[in-house]
């Protein structure tokens, strides 16, 4: 049975790989939310994740605490299927996710879009494996 948790070591919080995220990574996207990714085969195998959205959509701290709050407990409920393709095949993987809605979202929405794009994440990953190897 999985566990539920996204302790600190499985947050992306490096500034240097946060850069080599955005400069690199490819990205997937839903409606209201886009994840950008980056695959690296370098024998570390895992998956950290950060959250973050725009000042200029939320002007106030705690509508986009809120939001980032609700991005990290949706990721954490079902970053499971994620965590076995990185086991599965060595991969180490960098993920962000990044609200881009104009409107405070309900939990089920954010839920949702998570779930949808995560599984984006994973048709394109599985893709790329032929390539590869």
């Amino acid at each position: 049975m999985p566990t539920h948790i996204f302790p600190k070591s499985q947050r992306l919080k490096s500034r240097k790989k946060l850069q080599q995220v955005f400069a690199e990574g490819k990205s997937v996207r839903t409606k209201d939310l886009r994840l950008v990714y980056l695959a690296e085969k370098n024998g570390i195998t895992g998956v950290k994740c950060g959250v973050g959205l725009s000042t200029r959509n939320f002007k106030h701290a705690v509508d986009r605490n809120r939001i980032k709050r609700l991005l990290r407990e949706a990721y954490r409920l079902q970053q499971h299927d994620l965590k076995k393709y990185a086991e599965d095949h060595p991969v180490d993987l960098s993920l962000f996710l990044l609200y881009t809605g104009r409107d405070l979202p309900q939990y089920e929405d954010i839920y949702e879009n998570v779930g949808v794009v995560l599984q984006k994440l994973q048709k394109a990953l599985h893709a790329a494996v032929p390539e590869n190897t």
